[in-house]
């Protein structure tokens, strides 16, 4: 089958013909029919996360952002069948851990990731093991351009915003980075009743940011974001989303904040940062501001992030702005620490 395989950290990416996978007792073949271009997927072609212990044995085929058909059922998957039509969770769960166990496979203490582990979504085939614990039914009235970004950027900013920072109705919320998490993140907190501030440098992306429910933008090159959003709320936002990762968003993010604010962190850092970011100790402190983490979803909650999406509530696919093939996908995945293109672009052919 033809892949984008990854040769070298910071290297072009090659369209190669590479041997399809092989079935295992407990795994399924699905036939990857879309799969999300992602920031993260940049990281990994940089080399990036080597702090957290994550490093790729190359040739590799990243993509973690898929949606497909299952081809060919292992002997020992009982959950699925061929035909069936899933996405496929970012991470793994092992089943038997302590946070496995309390429902939080998301952290598992052996946790693997699609693409990461295995090879991934940018082959034309790809076997993912433990199917009848790392996979989700996709509704038929879903198509799979916008399930792609269900296994990663959509459900990160739906876990968050309503699992982990519980936002409500009427909250002034600030999204830092408008990349496709961040939209996500707009989208998602806008059809939670908020009001949401977009903050971006790319006017492009701030337009799609307010197509899709933001109240207000910021461009942070014409304009100091903190105080242009501390005049927009009359003293600062209840939640700040930082969903970029670098010391610039965190720290706008963080500074954002009215009292008793809520900061969620679903941005992961680069190399500049390598996980270290300064923040305002002791204004976190005398102000009682939360800092809350955020890594992908359970399981457990796909049912609940699936019927809004199934009832039109949220539209993953209203953010797609470019639809490629295997060589334009590697070009874009090149060109992301420009920080120039806007909106998500999907690989839906090989």
């Amino acid at each position: 089958m033809k892949a984008l395989v990854l040769t070298g950290f910071g290297k072009e990416l090659e369209v190669l013909d590479v041997p399809e996978p092989e079935l295992t007792p407990k795994g399924v073949i699905i036939r990857v029919e879309a799969n999300g271009i992602c920031r993260s997927d940049w990281h990994l072609w940089m080399g990036d996360w080597d702090w957290l212990g994550l490093k790729l044995d190359l040739p590799h085929v990243m993509g973690h952002e898929f949606a497909g058909v299952v081809e060919e059922v292992g002997s020992e998957v009982s959950r699925y069948k061929k035909g069936d039509r899933v996405v496929v969770p970012h991470a793994h769960g092992c089943g038997h851990c302590e946070y496995c166990l309390a429902g939080h496979n998301n952290i598992c203490e052996n946790v693997s990731f699609a693409g990461t582990n295995y090879w991934g979504g940018y082959g034309r085939f790809v076997q993912v093991p433990d199917a009848d614990r790392n996979l989700v039914r996709l509704p038929d009235n879903v198509d799979f351009d916008a399930a792609a970004g269900l296994g990663c950027r959509f459900m990160t900013a739906f876990h968050g915003i309503v699992d982990q920072v519980s936002v409500k109705p009427g909250e002034w919320v600030s999204v830092h980075g408008c990349g496709g998490l961040g939209l996500s993140a707009i989208h998602i907190a806008s059809a939670m009743g908020a009001n949401v501030i977009a903050v971006d440098i790319n006017e492009d992306s701030l337009a799609l940011a307010k197509s899709l429910g933001a109240v207000a933008t910021v461009n942070g090159q014409h304009e100091d974001p903190v105080a242009a959003i501390r005049e927009l709320t009359q003293g600062g936002v209840h939640v700040a989303v930082d969903a970029l990762g670098i010391s610039i968003t965190c720290q706008a993010a963080v500074n954002s904040l009215r009292k008793r604010g809520r900061l969620l962190q679903v941005g992961l850092t680069s190399k500049e940062e390598k996980g270290m970011i300064a923040l305002p100790i002791d204004s976190i402190v005398l102000q009682e501001l939360s800092i809350v983490g955020s890594a992908n979803m359970p399981v457990s909650r796909y049912p609940d992030m699936m019927r809004m999406v199934e009832r039109g509530v949220l539209n993953p696919g209203s953010m797609i702005t470019n639809r490629v093939g295997l060589e334009e996908a590697g070009n874009i995945i090149s060109s992301m620490g420009d920080f120039k293109g806007s909106g998500i672009s999907v690989l839906n052919r090989w």
